[in-house]
């Protein structure tokens, strides 16, 4: 059976506090795992030592930090400390994000993000381990680091981000799982058959690789209001959020979103929203009337290697949008 887990609001939230409600109201709900994706806002190791310290049962994760603006040891630090204070619930989501975030936001050069993810996750699978890490690579070298607490009892998963069928190949091969985001069902199949040429070349077997993909959310009476927050959602990160999700909607077959984000970084943003028409929404998000995301959000768990449906909610969904969405999707809701 398919997990349903939740992704916490991305948008500005107006405290901690809210957020570790979100998480508590999932965990009613009966959702398997709680992500907090670190943007802009707060950052999610606090955020999710909060979580940890007020919820029971919800597995709480990353989706995503970033690989560049934490050490690969420190990462492996953050995943010890965040496993022993959720007694064993934390997951670790990595990914390179792109270069837009990277350079502008923190100054580093983004360089070779395949490369560097890949060397992160083996360090942090060494420092988890509790060995003393030794590591000579092309991003990183390292000599001497231990962790001087005992290593986590069980070992976090360590998971991976990526968009273009390298990266996902490279997570079939070395990582315990793989997120996707901004794909329709057919383009998770096409991504999971490059997480099974990874397994196959790294020889794993891809049943060990978690396949998470994440699906943007919204379930209201008002079926309108909850198509044009998608819509608003979906133009933003393929107009503004650099070229990763509009080189992904491109691999898919729609070839105006080469359109949508040319008017969005040329200030034509009311182009960029009708080139967001409602065979694009219907394809990548699950948005109307309660009754139709449901159906929706089944075509994603009916791809054959899925092994959750993450939950996600339009930038610009308010907190009655985003607990309507979640109450409608709850797996423990009988209406």
């Amino acid at each position: 059976m398919t997990d349903r887990d939740v992704h916490l609001p991305v948008a500005a939230q107006p405290s901690v506090d809210s957020l570790v409600e979100y998480a508590q109201t999932a965990e009613a709900g009966g959702y398997d795992c709680a992500w907090l994706p670190e943007t802009w806002g707060r950052d999610a190791v606090t955020v999710l030592t909060a979580i940890a310290e007020r919820t029971e049962t919800i597995d709480i994760g990353t989706s995503i930090v970033n690989t560049y603006s934490r050490s690969p040891a420190l990462l492996g630090q953050t995943a010890a400390t965040l496993q022993e204070v959720s007694d064993g619930r934390f997951r670790l989501g990595l990914g390179p994000s792109g270069p837009v975030v990277i350079e502008n936001w923190h100054g580093v050069a983004y360089g070779n993000p395949l490369k560097r993810t890949r060397e992160t996750v083996d360090i942090v699978k060494q420092v988890l381990a509790g060995e003393p890490v030794e590591y000579d690579g092309d991003e990183f070298s390292l000599s001497g680091f231990r962790l001087r607490s005992a290593p986590p009892d069980p070992t976090p998963p360590v998971e991976v981000t990526g968009m273009g069928p390298k990266a996902v190949e490279l997570a079939g091969r070395f990582a315990d799982g793989w997120h996707g985001i901004m794909l329709t069902p057919e383009g998770i199949s096409d991504r999971i058959d490059d997480i099974e040429r990874g397994a196959e070349l790294g020889d794993r077997d891809p049943d060990d690789v978690q396949v998470t993909t994440g699906v943007t959310c919204c379930a209201l009476e008002d079926a309108e209001r909850a198509r044009e927050l998608a819509r608003q959602h979906t133009a933003f990160y393929v107009g503004g959020m650099g070229t990763f999700y509009r080189d992904a909607l491109e691999r898919q077959g729609y070839d105006e979103a080469a359109d949508i984000h040319d008017a969005w970084q040329n200030g034509e943003r009311e182009r960029a929203l009708e080139l967001v028409d409602e065979a694009i929404l219907d394809d990548l998000c699950a948005a109307g009337n309660p009754e139709t995301v449901r159906e929706q959000v089944s075509r994603y768990e009916a791809v054959e290697g899925v092994d959750s449906v993450a939950v996600s909610f339009p930038r610009g969904a308010d907190r009655e949008d985003i607990e309507r969405t979640m109450d409608v999707l709850a797996p423990d809701d009988a209406s």
